[in-house]
C-alpha cells in the first residue's frame, strides 16, 4: 500500500511536470500568455461594455474568439458576429478602451503612456440613446485626462466636444 501511494504521488508529480513542460516550451508558453492577456483584456472590456450598454452585454473569450452574452436573452451566449452594428461599436469601443487601459498598467515607471484616443467613424450607426452614451463615455475619458479624437459627420455628437476642428468643402477644395 505504502508502495502504491508513492507510485501515485510519482505519477501526480509527473503529470505536473509534464503540464510544466509544455506550458514552458516556447509556443506554449506564448499561447498560455496570450490567453492570459486576452482573459484579462475581456475582462475590463466587459466593465466598459456593459456601462454602454446599460447592462445587456458582457463578453467572454472562448479558444481565442469572443463571444457576446446577452443578458436580456437569458444570458445567451452567441458570436460578436450577430450584434448589429451599433452593438459592434459599441463592443469595439469597449475593447479599444480597455486595450489603452492595459497599455498604459504595463508600461514601466516613467515610461510615456497612452494619453490619447482616435476614434474614426462609426458613430452613423449609433441611435440617438447610444450615441448619447457613447458621447458622455468620451466625455469622461476627456474629463479623466486623455485627449480624445473623434472623426465625425454627426452634427449631435460634433456639437457635444469642447474643441473641434471642422473640414468643409470649398471650390478650392476642402
Amino acid at each position: 500500500d505504502d508502495l502504491r501511494d508513492r507510485v501515485a504521488g510519482r505519477r501526480a508529480d509527473g503529470a505536473v511536470a509534464d503540464h510544466l513542460g509544455r506550458l514552458l516550451s516556447a509556443t506554449g508558453f506564448e499561447a498560455w500568455l496570450m490567453e492570459a492577456a486576452l482573459e484579462e483584456l475581456c475582462a475590463q472590456a466587459t466593465d466598459r461594455l456593459r456601462a454602454l450598454s446599460g447592462g445587456r452585454y458582457s463578453l467572454v473569450v472562448d479558444d481565442r474568439e469572443f463571444l457576446v452574452r446577452d443578458h436580456h436573452h437569458a444570458d445567451e451566449l452567441r458570436s460578436v458576429r450577430t450584434l448589429s452594428g451599433g452593438e459592434t461599436f459599441l463592443t469595439s469601443l469597449a475593447l479599444a478602451l480597455a486595450l489603452a487601459e492595459a497599455t498604459a498598467e504595463l508600461a514601466p515607471a516613467g515610461a510615456p503612456t497612452i494619453e490619447s484616443i482616435f476614434l474614426d467613424e462609426g458613430f452613423g450607426t449609433l441611435d440617438p440613446e447610444t450615441l448619447d452614451t457613447v458621447a458622455g463615455a468620451i466625455e469622461e475619458l476627456g474629463a479623466g485626462g486623455r485627449m480624445v479624437t473623434i472623426v465625425t459627420h454627426i452634427r449631435e455628437l460634433a456639437d457635444r466636444m469642447p474643441v473641434r476642428l471642422e473640414v468643409a468643402r470649398g471650390v478650392n477644395g476642402s
